[in-house]
């Protein structure tokens, strides 16, 4: 659930650059969330979803999550910043990923936690050490200031 918080930050940086009008910024930040989304729909697959699946829990709501994890990415390989309706898709695209974010932290998260054994635990372990989380990785260099902010915060 950390990851998720994560990618609802990274996500909220992103409606920032495309609500004053920086498609190429907003861009770049996408691709970022994108690569964390990425290796986290991974963990999540093949540990918690693996283990609710094996276990013969909820695997309706699994296959409905795993079906949005598809949708997404189908949804983020369309993005053009120079489309007329981007800023439209952006923000469709992070409302739809925060609702899928709360539908597992409420739901299939805390479920795992009382349906799984001993064994569920141990597909999850196995998932998360072959690929460990984005937030494990090293602090990332800032990104440069924008002109306008490189003037408001220059020392006198």
């Amino acid at each position: 659930m950390d990851e998720h918080s994560a990618l609802v930050d990274q996500a909220d940086h992103v409606r920032q650059d495309v609500g004053v009008g920086k498609p190429a910024d907003a861009m770049a930040r996408l691709a970022g969330l994108v690569a964390h989304l990425e290796r986290h729909v991974r963990r999540e697959e093949d540990g918690v979803f693996r283990a609710m699946r094996a276990a013969g829990e909820f695997v309706d709501e699994v296959e409905a999550l795993e079906g949005e994890h598809r949708d997404f990415a189908a949804v983020i390989a369309g993005l053009e910043t120079g489309s007329a309706d981007f800023e439209a898709q952006v923000f469709r695209l992070l409302d739809d990923l925060a609702v899928h974010v709360e539908r597992e932290d409420l739901g299939i998260f805390p479920v795992s936690v009382i349906t799984l054994g001993a064994s569920g635990w141990a597909l999850v372990d196995e998932a998360h050490s072959a690929s460990p989380s984005f937030l494990l990785d090293p602090a990332e260099e800032p990104a440069p200031l924008h002109e306008e902010e490189s003037t408001c915060r220059r020392s006198p």
